[in-house]
């Protein structure tokens, strides 16, 4: 299934985030949630995620200082968990603070691989961005806008 979509939602006052319910069934069992490059926090199902790392790292010297760097991208920050009765993950301290959700609003964005959680500003903002580039975005892979 791929993830599409943006979804505005709240933390709870446990930092719990209620995953849309349409994406509840491929989320089923263990989800990492994973503090990538972006200020955004991403959601995967176990088997892309661990896919997804495999492939990152295959071929590179496990000795090495670059895959040993590479190893710990994504592994330490990653999180496994799964999604409780209600279909919500609570966001850890880490979690927050690397998306800089700093108050309860909360954008959930599909990415096709998985959903990323961002705070809604920081959304807004970046969502503007992408939105003017999308011309020049396109037109690097000779498709129209």
């Amino acid at each position: 299934m791929a993830f599409h979509g943006t979804f505005d939602h709240s933390l709870d006052a446990k930092n719990r985030l209620t995953i849309p319910s349409k994406f509840r069934a491929a989320l089923d069992g263990i989800v990492f949630l994973v503090r990538g490059p972006d200020p955004c926090v991403s959601v995967y199902p176990e088997a892309v995620y661990s896919e997804l790392a495999q492939q990152s790292l295959a071929g590179l010297n496990p000795m090495s200082a670059k895959a040993r760097r590479m190893s710990r991208l994504f592994y330490a920050k990653a999180d496994a968990l799964e999604l409780d009765g209600a279909g919500r993950i609570m966001l850890g301290v880490r979690h927050l603070e690397h998306a800089r959700l700093t108050g309860r609003e909360a954008v959930i964005a599909g990415t096709g691989n998985c959903l990323e959680v961002w705070d809604r500003a920081a959304w807004l903002s970046y969502d503007a961005d992408l939105t003017a580039e999308a011309s020049d975005l396109t037109a690097e892979l000779d498709h129209p806008a």
